[in-house]
């Protein structure tokens, strides 16, 4: 979810639900040992319950961001060891660590040396050609050694020559009992399952066999979907926000961020753009995306834009 879910992103996502964790896109270690750490960690204090998704390999510097993690206030620290593209994969991380579990291990011991809150494992089925049950048995195994008791599973192969991240995202096919089976073969540890998952009777049926279900694309692409999940998981029968509610709301956090960094150069589009999907499925919701992508209202910087456009999109449908 690189360039997708960035706390721009969670705080929309935190208005649809109270209590759906979130993830932030991949940090990796260098951009936080060595770059702007506050351009990369700070957050809206709404987000909680957070979760820092880290890419890296080596133990000191994941030792290092974790702690940094937990001092910028997020509630668990995410090793990603799922990401197949090249980029990564050059960085000697994602999901070409998972051919070495007990550097894996190494790892998720750093981190949990230095932080008092959970370090968890992003990860796949296997990698290439690999597919056989025991390794990924194994890699589990070895990483619960070392103290990890949350592992977090795309239940998909990693392709790592040969096809694009988003050609693994979608070629590699889904083998959803391969995820079940680490449930029945470790029970005491939380197994969440992800990959191609859309709707809420998804989810419910694969929380018959694992203790978690993540959204990746789907929750980007049509967001509005979570606005079932506090009542349906988590028992929270408060009112649920309508669409124009969650866009009012929108609306002075924008005002604030064009405010405080507007000078920086932070445009009305880097919030709006995660928006887009709202409105999916609805008849005018393709008005409401080129309203919402108009480059000459984008250009006034002006918030109002949402309701603007959710109120043309309800003419339309009239």
């Amino acid at each position: 979810m690189m360039d997708w879910t960035d706390r721009h992103c969670r705080k929309f996502h935190r208005e649809i639900t109270r209590h759906t964790w979130l993830y932030t896109e991949m940090v990796t270690t260098g951009a936080l040992v060595y770059g702007d750490v506050e351009r990369h960690l700070r957050f809206n204090e709404e987000e909680h319950p957070v979760a820092l998704q880290l890419g890296g390999s080596d133990p000191a510097d994941l030792a290092i961001a974790a702690r940094l993690g937990q001092q910028y206030g997020y509630d668990e620290i995410n090793l990603n060891c799922g990401c197949p593209s090249e980029r990564v994969q050059k960085g000697a991380f994602g999901a070409c660590l998972m051919a070495e579990p007990q550097l894996v291990a190494d790892c998720v011991k750093a981190m949990r040396d230095v932080v008092d809150i959970d370090v968890t494992v992003k990860h796949r089925i296997g990698i290439d050609k690999v597919d056989e049950y025991g390794f990924v048995r194994d890699f589990v195994g070895t990483i619960a050694a070392a103290g990890c008791t949350t592992f977090i599973v795309h239940a998909r192969n990693a392709i790592l020559k040969g096809l694009s991240p988003k050609e693994n995202r979608e070629i590699p096919p889904l083998r959803y009992e391969t995820a079940y089976e680490l449930k029945r073969e470790f029970p005491h540890l939380e197994i969440i399952i992800n990959g191609g998952i859309k709707t809420s009777d998804e989810i419910a049926l694969h929380l018959q066999h694992v203790d978690g279900v993540m959204l990746g694309r789907e929750a980007y692409h049509n967001p509005y979907a979570m606005a079932e999940y506090d009542a349906r998981f988590y028992g929270d029968d408060a009112a649920v926000k309508t669409r124009e509610q969650v866009l009012e709301a929108m609306i002075p956090y924008i005002q604030a961020q064009l405010d405080a960094f507007g000078s920086k150069g932070l445009k009305l589009n880097s919030i709006t753009r995660h928006m887009l999907g709202l409105m999916q499925g609805l008849p005018g919701a393709r008005m409401f995306r080129q309203i919402m992508s108009d480059p000459k209202r984008l250009a006034a910087a002006d918030p109002r834009l949402l309701l603007e456009a959710a109120h043309a999109m309800q003419r339309r449908a009239a």
